[in-house]
């Protein structure tokens, strides 16, 4: 919801040539602490690591309208950065606890296809609230929705069986707990696929603006819709056809992508590539995280997203002891 207008906002501030801190402070701060969020999880429960990243989320977006000067919004892109790192963890953990390990892929599908929905609403809701209510109502929104996630976590049961206490023990992180060697090929897939994400998410609402498109958002919308037609179907076919197969189409669809939107000059020709984008992510992702999922025994390692994963966005997650998010969307 927020994304699609943060460059204008960075610009009302000041900040128009510190654009591309927007996403990468965002990700420092969701990569350094999956670590600790696939721990707590496994020790404190899946529903109190989702809870901490909503409610993170939840007080961000209270304090954007209040900000006025560069450093704060910065630190606060930084505080906000945690409750993806958290909420995401929590939410693979929960799902991973009930999900057959023969239906894996299509299961992926299925989360990414939910995160898919809120990124496809979001931006364009946004778009008309900031435009008809302006920014500050914009944020209130998006905090009213991570407040109804808050209480609709408070209502489902905890599937960890065994809790532990709170100490500073548990957040204690040792060099086994930061790289796990046997999911380094989908890591090597992922941080390289990442770089036409930060590129996307960073230019496009400039880029849309250029090309005569003013609800920054739709162009987010259109993305995660396309996104969203395939992930159950991408899931699947991995399933049947193998993660190496289905991750080469897709990939290569990633370059098909970018060539075309870099290449735009009208807004038709810039919505052809994102739709093509967002159908490569949305296949991309899901197969990625199965394929990780497959290679470390069926626990998705939540160390390899320690270095790669959020690079992407939406729709990665992990699980357990081993358990890393990838999305996030």
């Amino acid at each position: 919801m927020i994304i699609p207008e943060l460059p204008g906002f960075l610009t009302h501030l000041g900040g128009a040539d510190y654009k591309g801190l927007i996403i990468s402070l965002f990700t420092l701060t969701a990569m350094l602490s999956r670590p600790f969020s696939g721990k707590l999880a496994d020790r404190l429960g899946r529903k109190t690591v989702i809870i901490f990243g909503s409610i993170v989320c939840l007080v961000c977006s209270l304090f954007y309208p209040w900000l006025t000067t560069l450093f704060g919004f910065f630190a606060l892109r930084l505080v906000h950065g945690f409750s993806t790192g958290f909420s995401p963890t929590g939410v693979a953990a929960y799902v991973s606890d009930v999900i057959p390990a023969h239906r894996r892929g299509e299961a992926m599908g299925f989360i990414g296809t939910a995160g898919a929905l809120g990124s496809a609403c979001g931006p364009a809701i946004g778009g008309w609230v900031a435009n008809l209510l302006g920014l500050d109502w914009m944020f209130y929104l998006s905090s009213f929705f991570a407040l109804i996630s808050v209480v609709f976590v408070l209502n489902i049961k905890e599937t960890l069986a065994e809790r532990h206490s709170v100490s500073w023990t548990l957040l204690k992180i040792h060099k086994k707990d930061l790289f796990e060697p046997r999911v380094l090929a989908p890591c090597v897939v992922m941080v390289l696929s990442a770089f036409a994400y930060g590129v996307v998410y960073t230019l496009l609402p400039d880029f849309g603006e250029h090309v005569g498109i003013h609800n920054k958002g739709l162009l987010f919308s259109y993305l995660t819709i396309a996104s969203l037609l395939v992930r159950l179907l991408a899931g699947k076919a991995s399933d049947r056809y193998g993660r190496v197969p289905v991750l080469i189409l897709s990939v290569t669809l990633i370059v098909v992508a970018m060539l075309v939107t870099g290449v735009a000059n009208s807004g038709w020709l810039l919505i052809t590539g994102v739709c093509l984008y967002g159908l490569a992510q949305g296949a991309t992702s899901p197969t990625l995280l199965a394929w990780a999922t497959d290679l470390s025994g069926g626990r998705a390692p939540w160390a390899w997203n320690s270095f790669a994963l959020y690079f992407y966005g939406n729709g990665y997650w992990f699980r357990g002891d081993y358990l890393g998010f990838m999305v996030c969307q």
